[in-house]
C-alpha cells in the first residue's frame, strides 16, 4: 500500500509541474516506460513460471506474483469484493522482479472469476483468476474439508491406547482380552468420563490412533471384538460433541524383521507395493464399511507415519518411497469412496512420508485424485525444534544437544515449517491442512518455556487459519486431573 501511495503521488506531481519530458532529457537513465509509452516488456510469474491464470480452491488463499517490467507498472482487479491486491503499482527494473500478492476470501457460493490486469506503458498482461465454489454437487451432504478445519478447534491425540501393541513373543506379555491390548502401554481403559473430561476442557477434535495387525487373521480380517471396541471409543468421542479422526497407526512404523507377529507391514516400499496394497485395501474396506453410516464429524486418515523398509526417519535414500506412498493414498481414497453411503463424501486425510515436513518429503507427495471436490485434507507432524521438544536417550549422550530456551531460533525453525507446509498444501494443492501431532514433551525443559512453545504454535495456527492436535499427556486419565494445565491454558488461549 505504501508503494502505491508514493508512486501515485510522484506521478501526480510530475504531471502538474509539466517537467516530464525535460526530466527525461536531463537524465537519460531514468526508466520512462510508464510515462512515455515505450515499455518493451511485462511478464507475471508465480514462483519461476509465467502465468496467465490462477485457480483457487474454495478456501481462503493467497499467491505471491512476481512482475518483470522494464517500465513502471500498475495492476487492477476487475472485482475487488472477494479478491484483494496487496500492491497496485511498482517500479520497472532490468532483469529484476517486483512483487504483489493476491488474496481471496473463502467462497460460500458458486464458482466465481475475475481478471487482474497489469499495465506498463502501452503493454498489458491479463491474469484470469477463478475460485471453485461450494454446492457444485447437490447430493453432497457433508461439510467441506475447509469447513471441517475451521470448526475442529484445538485437538488432542488419544495416544498409547488403541494403537498400543507388543510382541506376543515377549515372555511377560500374554494378552487374553481386548483390554490387555488397550492398556499395555500404561494408559487406563478408555471411558466416556475420560473423553468427556477432554471435551469439557475445550478440545474439540480427538484423534483416535488404532493399530490393527494384532487383531487381523491370516486373511487380513479384523476380529469383530476389536472392531466393536474401536467403534465404542469413536462413539464416545462423537457423543461428547467432538470431531473424530480415525486412522491406521502402528501398522505403519519401523519395520522389525525379528518380530513374528506381522507387525509394521505397511511400508513405503514400491518393490512390495502389490502385496502391501492388497492388505491395505482389504483393511480399509472393512473399516469404511463398518463406519459408512457415520456423519461428517468422523474423518478417516490413511495411515500414520509411514516409513521405508529401512526405517529412515529422515528423507529416504530411495525416491521410489514417495511413489509407493502416493499409490497407497490413491488406493485409500478409491477404496473408501467405493464403499458408498456417507463414505462417498467423507473427508479423507493424507500425509507425507513419515508425516514429515522437509522440502523433499513435501515435494515427494502428490495429492490423490478424488471423485468429489473439497473433501481431502493434508497433515504433517511436528515436534520441532527436535531437541527442544524431545529428550532423546540421555544414556546415549543426547543431552548434549538439548535446547532449554524457546528463543528466536526456535521460532525461526517453526516459521520455516509453516511456510513450506502452507505453500505445498495450501498453494500447490489448494487443500486445507492441520498438524496431526505436535507437542513439546521434553522433560528437560522448564514449564514456562514449554508454555512459550504452545503459545507460539497457537499464534502460528491462527496466522495460517489452521490448527493442530497435541500428542497426549497433559492429563492423568486415571484421576482425570490436568497436571499440565498451564500448557492447556496456552493452547486454549486463556
Amino acid at each position: 500500500m505504501k508503494t502505491k501511495s508514493i508512486f501515485g503521488t510522484l506521478l501526480l506531481v510530475a504531471t502538474m509541474m509539466g517537467f516530464v519530458a525535460c526530466s527525461d532529457v536531463e537524465n537519460p537513465n531514468v526508466d520512462t516506460g510508464l510515462r512515455t509509452g515505450t515499455a518493451s516488456k511485462i511478464e507475471v510469474y508465480k514462483d519461476s513460471l509465467s502465468v496467465s491464470e490462477l485457480a483457487f480452491s474454495i478456501g481462503k488463499g493467497s499467491v505471491v506474483l512476481g512482475v518483470e517490467a522494464d517500465g513502471n507498472w500498475t495492476a487492477e482487479l476487475s472485482d475487488t469484493a472477494w479478491c484483494k491486491l496487496a500492491v497496485h503499482a511498482g517500479y520497472g527494473y532490468t532483469n529484476k522482479r517486483s512483487y504483489t500478492k493476491i488474496e481471496v476470501s473463502k467462497n460460500e457460493g458458486a464458482e466465481r472469476a475475475t481478471t487482474l490486469t497489469f499495465r506498463s506503458g502501452n503493454l498489458s498482461k491479463v491474469v484470469a483468476i477463478k475460485q471453485n465454489g461450494t454446492g457444485t454437487d447437490p447430493n453432497d451432504p457433508f461439510m467441506s474439508s475447509f469447513t471441517f478445519v475451521e470448526k475442529m478447534g484445538m485437538g488432542y491425540n488419544l495416544g498409547n491406547t488403541l494403537e498400543a501393541n507388543h510382541d506376543t513373543a515377549l515372555s511377560w506379555f500374554n494378552p487374553t482380552t481386548i483390554a490387555d491390548w488397550e492398556t499395555c502401554w500404561g494408559q487406563p481403559l478408555t471411558t466416556p468420563e475420560i473423553i468427556g473430561a477432554i471435551a469439557q476442557r475445550g478440545f474439540k477434535t480427538i484423534r483416535v490412533p488404532v493399530t490393527w495387525f494384532p487383531h487381523m487373521d491370516a486373511n487380513d480380517q479384523v476380529s469383530a471384538e476389536w472392531m466393536n471396541r474401536v467403534q465404542a471409543v469413536v462413539d464416545m468421542v462423537l457423543n461428547a460433541g467432538c470431531y473424530c479422526i480415525l486412522n491406521i497407526h502402528h501398522d505403519a512404523s519401523e519395520y522389525d524383521a525379528s518380530r513374528t507377529d506381522g507387525a509394521h507391514w505397511l511400508l513405503a516400499d514400491l518393490e512390495n507395493y502389490p502385496t502391501i496394497s492388497a492388505r491395505f485395501k482389504t483393511l480399509w474396506t472393512q473399516i469404511a464399511n463398518h463406519f459408512k453410516g457415520y456423519d461428517d464429524r468422523l474423518v478417516f486418515e490413511a495411515f500414520n507415519e509411514i516409513l521405508s523398509r529401512n526405517g529412515e526417519w529422515g528423507d529416504p535414500a530411495d525416491p521410489t518411497c514417495y511413489e509407493a506412498i502416493n499409490k497407497l493414498e490413491q488406493d485409500f481414497v478409491d477404496v473408501v469412496r467405493a464403499t458408498g453411503g456417507n463414505n462417498a463424501y467423507r473427508n479423507l486425510l493424507v500425509n507425507t512420508y513419515g508425516a514429515g515436513s522437509s522440502p523433499a518429503k513435501l515435494n515427494g507427495m502428490q495429492l490423490p485424485k478424488d471423485i468429489h471436490a473439497n473433501h481431502l485434507l493434508c497433515s504433517i507432524h511436528s515436534y520441532d525444534p527436535y531437541w527442544f521438544c524431545n529428550d532423546g536417550n540421555k544414556d546415549n549422550g543426547d543431552d548434549q544437544y538439548w535446547l532449554y530456551i524457546f528463543d528466536d531460533d526456535c521460532k525461526k525453525e517453526i516459521d520455516d515449517i509453516f511456510s513450506r507446509v502452507d505453500k505445498r498444501f495450501g498453494s500447490d494443492f489448494g487443500v486445507p491442512y492441520f498438524f496431526g501431532e505436535f507437542a513439546a514433551g521434553g522433560t528437560h525443559v522448564d514449564m514456562k518455556e514449554r508454555v512459550k512453545y504452545a503459545q507460539y504454535m497457537v499464534q502460528k495456527f491462527k496466522q495460517y487459519n489452521t490448527t493442530g492436535l497435541w500428542w497426549m499427556g497433559l492429563m492423568d486419565r486415571l484421576t482425570l486431573t490436568w497436571y499440565e494445565d498451564d500448557i492447556v491454558k496456552a493452547l486454549m488461549n486463556e
